[in-house]
């Protein structure tokens, strides 16, 4: 890999392609289910434990206005990391499956759309393209909220 060239995870979510940087991915784990959290956002499906921690687990396909997930063998949770105001915080994305790593090259990633996608743009990167395919590359630190992450209101944008 060249140093023009970055790596990212694709996944599923609905019937979309979706990527986030292979620096901010953690683990992939098996989702065998969430304890829902009264009065958590409606985005967050529940918390799993992390080798004894509290991780929330955010289901995308909900976040990206549709209804909630259908678990399905595939279903898997994508931990990322986020830096929120210099403390790290992980996180889990409920994914429907995931597909690869992949390598693209900067002048691979086009400017997010401003239509004809399920996610919000403001929660997009860009769209990358591949040989065959074109898939979204997520913005982490946008996508997720301070309501979801836990954080005061303040520390993230």
């Amino acid at each position: 890999m060249d140093s023009g060239t970055s790596q990212y995870l694709t996944f599923y979510v609905g019937d979309g392609e979706y990527a986030i940087s292979i620096v901010r991915i953690r683990e992939i784990l098996e989702f065998s289910g969430a304890t829902r959290v009264p009065g958590s956002p409606p985005s967050v499906l529940g918390v799993i434990n992390l080798r004894g921690r509290v991780v929330p687990v955010i289901d995308l396909t909900y976040k990206f206005g549709s209804s909630r997930s259908a678990v399905t063998p595939r279903s898997c949770v994508v931990l990322v990391e986020l830096d929120a105001g210099g403390e790290k915080l992980v996180i889990g994305l409920l994914a429907d499956a995931v597909r690869e790593v992949v390598d693209l090259a900067a002048d691979a990633i086009e400017p997010t759309p401003a239509f004809g996608t399920r996610a919000r743009i403001e929660f997009l990167h860009g769209v990358g393209r591949l040989a065959d395919r074109f898939v979204l590359i997520l913005d982490i630190d946008r996508l997720l909220t301070a309501e979801e992450t836990g954080e005061p209101l303040t520390a993230i944008a």
